[in-house]
């Protein structure tokens, strides 16, 4: 994981309805937390909007593989990697761990990020603001004349 850099950190709780019949936290709720982890962090800068109608990340994969059980109760705590931007996409890894427990590693995942114009469906460019969190730099773009 060299080329990928933690950019956020979150506890979550685990809860009662998270399990299912066998007892363990159902897979479905990894990808939740996953996604909680996610969306908090692009809440920090500012490009988890809803509704407005713009552009804003959209997710075209995601994967997990799971390598311990959960059970309530008790808490998860999630760690967010990003990669390199593209142009318009962004590879995240996550790596979720028990909070009484964090040198154990329950499950790793991944999703990919497309900045999407909500409108026309299409890909736009990963915005700056990001670009320049992960890069140090905005992404090389023509001069206004």
């Amino acid at each position: 994981m060299s080329d990928f850099q933690l950019v956020h950190s979150c506890t979550m709780p685990i809860r009662w309805g998270d399990m299912d019949a066998f007892g363990h936290v159902n897979n479905t709720n990894f990808f939740r937390y996953m996604e909680q982890a996610r969306i908090e962090w692009l809440e920090t800068l500012r490009l988890a909007s809803v509704g407005d109608g713009g552009t804003g990340p959209m997710i075209v994969n995601a994967q997990m593989t799971f390598l311990k059980q959960l059970q309530y109760p008790g808490e998860v705590v999630c760690h967010t990697l990003a990669g390199q931007p593209g142009r318009s996409s962004l590879e995240t890894r996550f790596e979720l761990r028990r909070a009484d427990d964090v040198a154990t590693l329950v499950a790793q995942g991944s999703a990919k990020v497309v900045g999407v114009d909500y409108a026309s469906g299409r890909s736009t460019p990963m915005p700056d603001t990001l670009r320049e969190r992960l890069t140090g730099s905005s992404a090389d773009r023509p001069k206004a004349a």
